[in-house]
């Protein structure tokens, strides 16, 4: 699959950041002030907090989220920026670290894990030759934190194979079935040796980790394809074989090595899931994407999740969604914006979390207490406290009328930074997700 490259020069790689800006949307959290303050106890100084569920994403331009008309401000919304969205609608504290990269073949991705085992240099002649991912310099001076990363993921994602099997398309209607079948077999050889290599790389970086690679969708039409559709077919379906029997020769107790089955999605689907008909190109559209991501996170989780109002027709309409603790909020008390910010009612929150609250009248103040920490919140007041910590919010909380009762309203960030809650907001599916 050759790789185009020119604009997704300079683009950011290091993706293990939140990759969503939600300052459009949060009040950011408030820094604590000064040092505990006297009488705070030390198990509430002592909290530990929530392990991450730490995703990285490796391979070549489908893990990238490449898609063809993509600028230096492009922002990729590809499988695995989706999978991380589906980890926090599963209830995970997650960050993903995203190192895709632009043509890489099997070959490559063996050298690449080898050289990130062994500390040694990553340069194009190194890892690939004739690569010409611009981004290859920024991979390499991030190598340790890639290391890091990878080291202490949960679960690790592969695509890999397409770079090597392009030529495959092209050739496919001038070879007998017998030479298809040979070129086939000679390639897939090579992929389970280099991916093999590989995974015994990243096991020994880290050997616990659930990796997950995926086959390799067919992605020219039958339209275009004509007689060449059956053997191009037949090709896809070996690939996937072969993947299958790769992942159940190394899997391990405890450290499950799975595949993630796309091919089977794409077929007979190719021109809705790729680029193929508008521009030529084999990336996969943002339904292909979604696809893709289907398909890992089912093996995950079992089920992907989108919020209940992609269910209606109207996307202009759609209102925001909360997923708190992975359940998504139903509730009368809808968000409230006020200077910007969002808005939730306090009650709602507390129910989901399992947290416990008592208000008190003579202050105006609602005490919240969950997992040691303990935040008292008032009424029109620019500060809360946090284990007696004052944290200050532009906006303070509020008391909003919903039919005859009054319900207290907060700004989301500023209780997640008391309670020491996860927020994240994702701006595709307009949805805030809050995890313990």
């Amino acid at each position: 699959m050759e790789e185009s490259l020119q604009t997704w020069r300079d683009m950011m790689i290091n993706l293990r950041k939140k990759w969503i800006n939600a300052a459009s949307f949060l009040l950011l959290a408030a820094t604590l002030l000064g040092t505990s303050a006297p009488g705070v106890s030390a198990a509430a100084k002592q909290t530990p907090q929530p392990e991450t569920f730490g995703i990285v994403a490796l391979g070549d331009s489908v893990s990238a989220g490449y898609e063809p008309g993509m600028t230096i401000s492009s922002t990729p919304y590809g499988y695995a920026e989706r999978l991380l969205e589906q980890a926090w609608f599963h209830g995970k504290r997650a960050e993903l670290g995203n190192y895709g990269i632009l043509g890489l073949k099997t070959a490559g991705l063996r050298q690449l894990t080898a050289a990130i085992k062994d500390g040694t240099a990553i340069t194009a002649d190194s890892i690939q030759p004739g690569i010409a991912d611009p981004r290859l310099p920024s991979f390499a001076a991030k190598a340790e934190q890639t290391k890091a990363d990878i080291a202490a993921a949960k679960l690790i994602t592969i695509t890999i194979g397409g770079n090597d099997v392009s030529s495959l398309l092209q050739q496919a209607k001038d070879l007998s079935d017998a030479d298809l079948q040979a070129r086939v077999q000679e390639l897939l050889a090579a992929y389970t040796d280099n991916v093999t290599a590989a995974l015994e790389n990243l096991r020994a970086i880290n050997p616990n980790a659930t990796i997950i690679i995926a086959d390799q969708y067919q992605p020219v039409p039958q339209l275009y394809a004509g007689q060449s559709y059956a053997k191009l077919m037949s090709a896809a379906a070996s690939f996937t074989q072969a993947t299958d029997r790769l992942a159940a020769s190394v899997t391990l107790p405890g450290a499950p090595v799975l595949v993630a089955h796309a091919a089977s999605r794409f077929a007979g689907q190719e021109g809705s899931l790729t680029h193929i008909i508008a521009d030529s190109d084999f990336h996969p559209t943002q339904l292909g994407y979604e696809t893709i991501a289907k398909a890992f996170t089912e093996e995950v989780w079992g089920d992907y999740r989108v919020p209940a109002s992609f269910l209606t027709p109207s996307a202009s309409q759609r209102p925001m969604t909360i997923v708190v603790n992975s359940q998504e909020l139903n509730t009368p008390n809808k968000p409230v914006v006020r200077s910007g910010q969002n808005f939730l009612a306090l009650a709602d929150v507390l129910k989901a979390m399992g947290a416990g609250g008592k208000w008190d009248n003579k202050t105006s103040s609602a005490t919240i207490v969950y997992g040691g920490r303990t935040v008292v919140i008032t009424i029109g007041s620019k500060t809360i406290l946090a284990d007696g910590r004052k944290i200050v919010i532009d906006t303070p909380a509020f008391l909003q009328k919903n039919g005859k009762e009054a319900k207290t309203y907060l700004p989301l960030a500023a209780l997640a930074s008391g309670l020491g809650f996860d927020v994240e907001y994702s701006a595709q599916l307009r949805t805030a997700f809050i995890n313990p």
